[in-house]
């Protein structure tokens, strides 16, 4: 076992099927209820689903500038650092572990339970259990190689994409509801920023493909590419599949179906629908898990790197090529989390927090180029410098409406954050002294 760099393995497919692959987990399966709710009206829904996917896409934008500035593995974490200082991406790196990731994935665990128990029978003790043996398997996946994590993601993406796919034909084959007339939706302005929370969290993991820069071929180019062509494709899925939800539900059927996507197959396929969608999310979870599992290992290898956490999570398998050491580490936490379960709380807290580490990673384009002009940039972000600010500005409002609507939780998820700052302190004086 040694300290190595990572090799570059992975293609454009690879990336952009990892960007695909962990984004699309099971909301866009029940969101769009949710959404209905806020916004009873289908031009707004369209509306939401579009603009939060365009933010996305800005987003993304930036994180290709940066990414293909700086090719290393890491990421959101690197560009943290060098734009604000190695403090502000250790407590990036610190949320995530802690909480962000390693809770988005727990929670990823436990919704594979709940539709696992639709084709075996769980109690609590074996659903947690079944949570914790996924996790270990995919574990063991990414931990024998990135060639083979990228290519269970590429089978169950294709797989999650095929089951959306058959349920969206269907909805556009299958009559056409008689949508009754109904007054007019009023637009208000806190309506529509629920509604963008909740699309928002669909589009959770855009990102993701940041943090194996360090592993992709031709990073000045691949990463441009499969942050656009993913961005720009889950816009279109999220659209159509919207769409064919809304050719055989009205907006009040949609309104108050909470597993949208199962009420729609049942539909227009009958009990075998319902089945259908059960299995397509409960493929769809997994290939999200994995690709959050391998990406999100990278963070807190790229900080064993720069003495911000335990040295041997910094170490490269020798003969598999990974950061296995951070893989394990990772996974162990997690199991945990999923085993106690009280991670949805501490979950609910923090996950607003991820918006501060966006919106400060997207402005450092601007930072960046301020404070390292000289630096190559082989891609340079359309719309600068209005686009990075729009994303700013939006991830800071999401953030500011969060705390101002939910004061309590916010400000506890912000103290988890800050409580990183004298540990940040302390891992710095054990690096020196050692």
């Amino acid at each position: 076992m040694h300290k190595a760099e990572l090799p570059r393995k992975l293609g454009l497919l690879d990336a952009t099927v990892i960007v695909v692959g962990t984004v699309i987990g099971s909301a866009i399966f029940l969101v769009p209820g949710a959404v209905a709710r806020s916004l009873p009206s289908v031009g707004l829904i369209l509306t939401v689903w579009t603009l939060t996917g365009m933010l996305t896409f800005c987003g993304a934008l930036a994180y290709a500038e940066l990414g293909a500035m700086m090719p290393d593995t890491g990421g959101q974490y690197v560009y943290l650092r060098e734009a604000y200082g190695p403090l502000v991406g250790f407590l990036s790196g610190w949320a995530s572990f802690l909480v962000i990731q390693s809770g988005g994935i727990a929670t990823l665990a436990a919704g594979f339970s709940i539709y696992l128990s639709y084709f075996v029978k769980l109690g609590p003790v074996g659903a947690r259990l079944a949570s914790v043996l996924l996790i270990a398997v995919l574990t063991a996946v990414n931990y024998r190689g990135v060639r083979l994590g990228a290519g269970v993601q590429r089978v169950f993406t294709f797989l999650k994409l095929a089951g959306l796919a058959a349920v969206v034909v269907s909805a556009f084959l299958a009559p056409r509801h008689v949508e009754m007339a109904a007054p007019p939706a009023v637009f208000s302005a806190s309506s529509f920023g629920v509604a963008m929370i909740a699309c928002l969290w669909a589009y959770e993991g855009w990102n993701c493909v940041s943090f194996v820069a360090g592993e992709v071929k031709r990073p000045e180019r691949n990463l441009l590419l499969s942050l656009a062509l993913g961005t720009g494709a889950l816009i279109a899925i999220y659209l159509i599949a919207n769409m064919a939800y809304l050719r055989v539900l009205s907006v009040a059927a949609l309104e108050g179906a909470d597993r949208v996507a199962a009420t729609v197959a049942e539909a227009t396929m009958g009990p075998l629908g319902g089945m259908l969608v059960s299995l397509t999310i409960l493929l769809s979870i997994i290939g999200a898990a994995n690709g959050a599992i391998l990406t999100f290992a990278r963070i807190y290898f790229a900080q064993a790197h720069d003495g911000l956490f335990f040295r041997a999570v910094g170490n490269v398998h020798r003969r598999f090529e990974t950061p296995h050491v951070s893989i394990v580490v990772q996974g162990v936490w997690v199991s945990l989390l999923a085993l106690v379960g009280s991670y949805e709380i501490l979950f609910s807290y923090v996950i607003f927090a991820a918006w501060i580490f966006y919106g400060m990673a997207v402005l450092g384009v601007l930072v960046l180029r301020r404070k390292a002009p000289e630096a190559p940039r082989p891609y340079r972000m359309w719309g600068y410098p209005v686009t990075p600010l729009l994303f700013a500005g939006i991830s800071f409002w999401f953030v500011a409406n969060t705390i101002a609507s939910k004061p309590g939780p916010s400000l506890a998820g912000l103290a988890i954050v800050a409580a990183g700052i004298p540990v940040y302190y302390l891992w710095r004086r054990i690096a020196t002294q050692s």
